[in-house]
């Protein structure tokens, strides 16, 4: 090996112990009386009266029997016989930040690095979490197919990770009372109309693409079979917009405009926001020559043009974390006329990512009360799924809140013909 080579390999392994320890020490946090930027993974209710009381205050005025979570990841390695899979870089040392990411989410979810069985452990620790909602609440559990090329063939150099239909469909379907489960099938795949239907016969209740990192363009005239049998089957299409931070993929960064939803919502597809497009700046491709604007500007226009049709929603996932702007906090609180649009996501696990909650810059920003904080951060270290729920219902800008109906989205799951 060159000296120069194997100096910078020494180096990036000294960045990535460096990461780990920074990691591992953590940061103060003083409102929460804690130093850690790792998920404790407590118990996963809390035992702290003042936590129970906001949760119990949090699901007043809720009907339980219809509350969904319509943004839950699913994730493994495949070691169970999932067929779920992780890209390669995310375990190779002199790729740090890629391993700080897999070490962040894993501990998001409580999997420890040396799990016997990350695909178990996974499940096991989401399972315990929602089994503190009152009866009914559901939640929605996403696949996440591979990247594919131009030519519709998978691409696992491009794929971050891979979560098969078929799991998905096996865990929703061995705790049917609490779980649905959404399909990912790419559109230029040859199969993807095949798939399509045979995610509907299996109970998928949703499609969902991460353009950027599949290689998706909404836009593409290529896309519309696809579109015309998700209009036919009564799907709704979720689809991230805004910059991605989990997944990079393929980096096709310009495939998570907002505007390249309008041909989706032409074919009268129900397209759900994913994020509501609350992170990063896109093109505007009506004004092509200016400089980019925030794609949450765009998603704000996409409402306005929909305004006289149903079709386009949005979801609240990742919403109100650190790296979103109190302006969009404001904004999504403000626009009243936004809010039936408007459903309850989590992203699971990512709320359990603990530097990404912001609880003491939403109550700088007067959106959230100061004595709510320190309980809030305690609730995160039992269960993330409530802190997420708690949170939101406890948010306000004066006297305007999050209404009921933004968490109450069971009708999702059906038709168009029976919701």
């Amino acid at each position: 090996m060159r000296p120069g080579r194997r100096h910078a390999l020494c180096c990036t392994g000294a960045l990535a112990a460096g990461l780990f320890s920074s990691l591992l020490a953590g940061c103060d946090d003083a409102e929460a009386g804690t130093s850690r930027v790792l998920n404790p993974c407590r118990d996963p209710l809390p035992r702290d009266t003042e936590g129970r009381e906001l949760v119990a205050r949090a699901f007043e005025g809720l009907d339980a029997t219809r509350l969904v979570d319509t943004h839950a990841h699913l994730l493994g390695t495949g070691d169970s016989g999932s067929g779920c899979t992780v890209h390669a870089s995310m375990g190779q040392w002199w790729q740090p930040l890629e391993v700080v990411r897999r070490r962040m989410i894993l501990n998001a979810a409580c999997v420890p690095a040396d799990a016997d069985s990350v695909d178990r452990r996974y499940v096991q620790r989401l399972h315990a979490l929602t089994r503190a909602f009152p009866a009914g609440s559901r939640w929605w559990l996403f696949a996440f197919d591979k990247a594919h090329d131009d030519d519709g063939q998978p691409r696992d150099d491009w794929s971050t990770f891979h979560v098969p239909d078929r799991y998905a469909a096996a865990v929703a379907r061995a705790h049917a009372d609490c779980y649905d489960w959404v399909a990912s099938i790419h559109p230029y795949a040859p199969d993807a109309l095949q798939r399509l239907a045979a995610a509907r016969l299996q109970g998928a209740v949703a499609v969902k693409w991460l353009p950027s990192a599949m290689n998706i363009d909404p836009a593409a005239p290529r896309c519309r079979p696809f579109y015309d049998a998700l209009q036919a089957a009564g799907l709704p299409l979720i689809v991230h917009c805004g910059e991605e931070k989990a997944a990079p993929g393929a980096r096709r960064d310009a495939f998570v405009n907002p505007l390249r939803l309008r041909q989706p919502l032409a074919h009268g597809v129900r397209v759900i926001v994913a994020h509501a497009a609350s992170l990063g700046h896109a093109q505007d491709t009506d004004r092509p020559s200016q400089p980019t604007v925030p794609a949450f500007d765009l998603f704000a226009r996409l409402v306005q043009e929909q305004r006289d049709q149903p079709g386009l929603m949005a979801d609240l996932s990742a919403v109100f974390q650190r790296n979103r702007s109190a302006d969009v906090w404001r904004r999504v609180l403000s626009q009243e006329a936004w809010h039936p649009r408007l459903l309850h996501g989590s992203d699971y696990p990512l709320p359990g990512v603990v530097p990404l909650s912001a609880p003491a810059q939403l109550a700088a920003a007067g959106l959230l009360e100061q004595r709510h904080v320190a309980p809030l951060l305690r609730l995160r270290e039992h269960n993330a799924l409530l802190f997420d729920v708690v949170l939101k219902r406890l948010l306000r800008l004066g006297s305007i809140a999050l209404p009921a109906s933004v968490f109450e989205a069971r009708a999702l799951a059906q038709s168009p013909a029976t919701a």
